[in-house]
């Protein structure tokens, strides 16, 4: 089922006085208004309310694939990032004016030229320097390259079998992947071009995701809603080894920063998230060690909470569930995924990110 919606931007005078202010007041899509008036920021809470409140299934319906799937959010949702920061800013000698276009029709639509140039370049400046803050540097840019393309390879691959992650309909973690893959990778011009020529199936997929009624001829032999008997095939497992090499070592020294950050900030509040500003995304940068280089990316507790939902997946599972996904998990290289955590959970609070109480103090 589909859920019938109207797409405005954030420079109305109803989002700015009306919605900016019930959503926390930060600047991040997707942000959510209710016919009711209801708030809903952030992606992962918009799938939550149209499944809880209004029965469709995005989810997976068995434990272990809800697991693999929250595992392809989080990489969707945040890995990608670092390719995507990547491939818009670049190339622009292929995307500049693509991008100063897009900027101001979304942000001064009506406009003279000399002001969206202005604003695009105050826009892209901030821009430019997040990407830094997601590892791109002129020594990893090349190694970016590498990475993913081996990712387009993979994914392409896994897709000859099945037109999404999990077999016949989308699952969270196409959700997840469809963000970065669609609006930085998939519409850019240079990544664009790379995508449809090194990975058509991938570029195809992005159409499918926003053409659920597109016929899928090279699919039609695929009977089953989702892979028959909670199965892991192949080229998922594959995938799952690739998130253990890319992704792995930057989510684990993330974790070590925040605990250290905590144990240095022992009097914050439970439900607050201990800085100056409330909205506030990152807590600081950890290195770890990328392809043979040292990266230095921002710490954002937003993805601690992606994985505590990972790991809270796992115990919704029998016995034999979690059994069966600790061995998927160790197979690919992921089994520290399912244990490491931070001092205190990240829980959300007006639709922002706070820290619950520390978790030491409960035994």
């Amino acid at each position: 089922a589909h859920v019938p919606y109207r797409e405005t931007m954030p420079n109305t005078e109803h989002y700015i006085k009306n919605v900016a202010p019930a959503a926390g007041n930060r600047q991040s899509m997707p942000t959510l208004e209710l016919p009711d008036g209801e708030i809903i920021r952030d992606g992962v809470a918009i799938i939550d309310h149209f499944e809880n409140k209004s029965g469709h299934g995005f989810s997976p319906g068995t434990p272990k694939q809800r697991v693999i799937n929250r595992l392809l959010d989080v990489i969707g949702a945040e890995g990608l990032l670092r390719p995507a920061m990547h491939y818009r800013w670049s190339f622009n000698e292929t995307n500049l004016d693509y991008l100063q276009n897009e900027f101001g029709a979304g942000i001064v639509p009506g406009a003279d030229q000399d002001t969206k140039k202005q604003v695009f370049e105050f826009a892209s400046g901030r821009m430019r320097k997040a990407a830094a803050g997601f590892g791109v540097t002129e020594e990893s840019k090349p190694l970016i390259e590498q990475s993913y393309s081996e990712f387009l390879q993979l994914f392409s691959q896994h897709l000859e079998a099945a037109p999404y992650l999990l077999g016949n309909r989308p699952t969270l973690g196409d959700y997840g992947l469809i963000g970065p893959l669609y609006a930085h990778l998939a519409r850019d011009p240079y990544p664009a071009a790379k995508m449809r020529t090194e990975a058509p199936q991938v570029f195809r997929w992005v159409e499918r995701m926003h053409a659920p009624h597109q016929v899928a001829v090279e699919y039609q032999t695929l009977k089953e809603d989702l892979f028959e008997s909670d199965a892991v095939p192949a080229t998922l497992k594959t995938l799952m080894s690739f998130i253990a090499e890319e992704y792995l070592p930057e989510i684990e020294a993330n974790v070590a920063f925040a605990n250290e950050w905590l144990d240095r900030h022992p009097g914050i509040e439970a439900g607050t998230n201990g800085l100056d500003k409330p909205g506030e995304r990152t807590i600081g940068l950890s290195e770890f060690s990328w392809r043979g280089i040292t990266l230095s990316t921002l710490v954002m507790p937003y993805r601690f909470y992606l994985l505590q939902r990972l790991q809270d997946s796992v115990s919704e599972a029998s016995d034999a569930g979690q059994a069966f996904i600790k061995s998927v998990f160790a197979e690919t290289g992921l089994a520290s995924l399912l244990d490491i955590r931070t001092h205190r959970r990240v829980e959300r609070v007006k639709h922002l990110e706070v820290w619950g109480p520390d978790l030491r103090l409960k035994n």
